[in-house]
């Protein structure tokens, strides 16, 4: 997911979105521990869309109170 999206999102669909990651996250790594995992690739994808996901959040909460 790319910044510009995220950034185009509300507050609500941030956490929706960060939630839905979160899920896919377990879902992967329970994936790799039992070598059923196809897309080893993805486990990183799914990792940097969480960070962005967050730092942007973070950066709309400090908005929010200046």
């Amino acid at each position: 997911m790319k910044p510009a999206d995220i950034r185009a999102l509300t507050a609500d669909q941030l956490a929706e979105e960060l939630e839905k990651l979160k899920k896919e996250q377990f879902n992967l790594r329970f994936q790799g521990a039992t070598n059923q995992l196809e897309k080893t690739n993805r486990v990183r994808q799914v990792r940097r869309d969480i960070a962005r996901i967050k730092t942007i959040a973070g950066q709309m909460a400090d908005k929010a109170k200046a």
